[in-house]
């Protein structure tokens, strides 16, 4: 590719609390098990079950905010409801540790407490509680498509999820064709969206660095209905699910996007920052 064309890391995102609002950013620092302050809140059910956008559409309207100051505490705020601050629990500090369950795997958390179950449980009008992952080194990616080591936080099952710009747009023309309209990127919850490169060339990548970052694909990407959530209003539609089951299915998933796990350059902090205009190496 020429230097006009070569591929660039266009956006960055986060999702403090699993299936709330995401957040844009310019630039954020990448560890081991995703971005830092991504999924590292949870809504569960009174027997520990993950609540997401997929039976609670309404998740999108949650605005969620780090508390400048505060490590890991964050503001919520909702149509209808009183903002609330809610600081970060550890077990360490004495938090009630709860087992939760997200998807196939259990993992420990600390409990936020009275107030913000209380405010969450309004909100759905059912009663929940909310956690925070304290310890993010507890939960490992599925065995079956990353290392031992590999850690990941209370997203679906890997650390960052990776799309692109000409995929969406390919996306969007088929929709259009077929009467309908195009849908916005954060229908897909990514992580990292890259531009520059040719529609569904993401398939065929093992390894990538963005920046000073290289990541491992573990897997494609399989759609749910959250896809189809407006992800501001709540608003649930019927594409463009219907549209990747007729052009996007390998074996039973819908596919759009490639799951990723950064690779460990060895001791620090940190596994480096990746930002918005970063130049993205296909390596393999």
């Amino acid at each position: 590719m020429t230097a006009a064309t070569s591929p660039r890391l266009v956006s960055v995102h986060i999702y403090p609390l699993k299936s709330g609002r995401g957040i844009d950013l310019s630039e954020s620092q990448v560890e081991p098990w995703g971005l830092a302050g991504d999924r590292r809140w949870l809504l569960v059910e009174l027997d520990g079950k993950c609540v997401t956008q997929r039976p609670e559409p309404s998740m999108a309207r949650i605005v969620v905010r780090y508390v400048p100051g505060a490590p890991g505490s964050i503001a919520v705020s909702a149509d209808g409801s009183p903002p609330l601050t809610i600081s970060a629990p550890a077990g360490d500090r004495g938090a009630e540790m709860l087992w939760v369950t997200v998807w196939a795997s259990k993992v420990l958390a600390a409990a936020a407490g009275e107030a913000a179950d209380e405010w969450f449980s309004r909100f759905l009008g059912r009663p929940l509680r909310l956690v925070y992952l304290d310890d993010p080194t507890r939960r490992q990616v599925d065995p079956e498509f990353g290392l031992p080591d590999d850690r990941v936080s209370f997203a679906d099952g890997f650390p960052l999820l990776l799309t692109t710009v000409s995929s969406l747009e390919a996306l969007g023309d088929w929709l259009v064709e077929d009467g309908s309209e195009p849908v916005q990127m954060n229908r897909f919850r990514p992580s990292a969206v890259i531009a520059g490169t040719p529609a569904w060339a993401e398939d065929d990548w093992h390894r990538a660095r963005i920046g000073p970052v290289t990541f491992r694909v573990a897997k494609p990407c399989g759609r749910c209905q959250i896809t189809t959530t407006d992800q501001f209003t709540g608003e649930r539609g019927r594409e463009p699910l219907m549209m990747l089951g007729r052009r996007r299915k390998f074996g039973q998933q819908l596919v759009f996007g490639q799951n990723v796990i950064p690779e460990d350059p060895g001791p620090g902090p940190g596994l480096g920052t990746i930002r918005v205009g970063d130049e993205v190496q296909i390596l393999e």
